[in-house]
């Protein structure tokens, strides 16, 4: 389980790669809808004020 924000933050930067890749090779509408989606979710906790962790 990571500790540092640092830590967390970089988790949730892999889970946007693997959504832009899987963006990437798919033409489904559902599956890009649902791609939005997770996008939103894990920019909320990335970009959260304040941060996750408080130092």
């Amino acid at each position: 389980m990571p500790t540092h924000e640092k830590e967390i933050n970089c988790y949730l930067f892999d889970q946007l790669s693997i959504l832009e890749r899987i963006e990437a090779v798919t033409d489904d509408e559902k599956a890009l809808k649902q791609i939005a989606i997770e996008r939103r979710q894990i920019e909320r906790k990335l970009y959260q004020q304040p941060p996750l962790v408080q130092g």
